[in-house]
């Protein structure tokens, strides 16, 4: 189901939701100020692009640093793309068929909110990749 999902999520919009993260990262690290926003872009694109058979948890704390890099882009637009990703979701669940996507929608969301110091992480293994 995993395979499937995740085909249909990538044909469906997947690309385009990856493709315009991956390019607003380009543009933050475009500036050395930018690099660790446009890290968390990349991490957000990786999500974007396969949601299905991952999920997204704490990983070690990174201390004050990522506490005040999380203010930064929570101010900066964290709040603009978890808003949007809530509204798709909730229209994603509007059908029994685009339930699945809709909880896609909303695990992306938690990410889009506060992206440092989460990992993410296969759901049927505890080995992960952090960026």
């Amino acid at each position: 189901m995993k395979t499937v999902g995740n085909i249909l999520w990538f044909v469906l919009g997947g690309i385009w939701l990856a493709l315009g993260y991956a390019i607003g990262g380009l543009v933050m690290c475009i500036t050395i100020i930018g690099i660790p926003f446009g890290i968390q872009s990349f991490k957000l694109a990786g999500l974007a692009l396969w949601p299905f058979g991952y999920t997204t948890t704490m990983g070690r704390s990174g201390g004050c640093l990522e506490v005040i890099f999380n203010i930064i882009w929570l101010v900066l637009f964290g709040w603009a793309i978890f808003v949007a990703h809530i509204i798709l979701g909730l229209v994603l669940c509007v059908t029994i068929i685009g339930i699945p996507f809709g909880v896609q929608a909303f695990k992306i969301s938690t990410l889009a909110l506060w992206p440092f110091g989460r990992v993410i992480v296969r759901t049927n293994t505890n080995a992960g990749y952090q960026s």
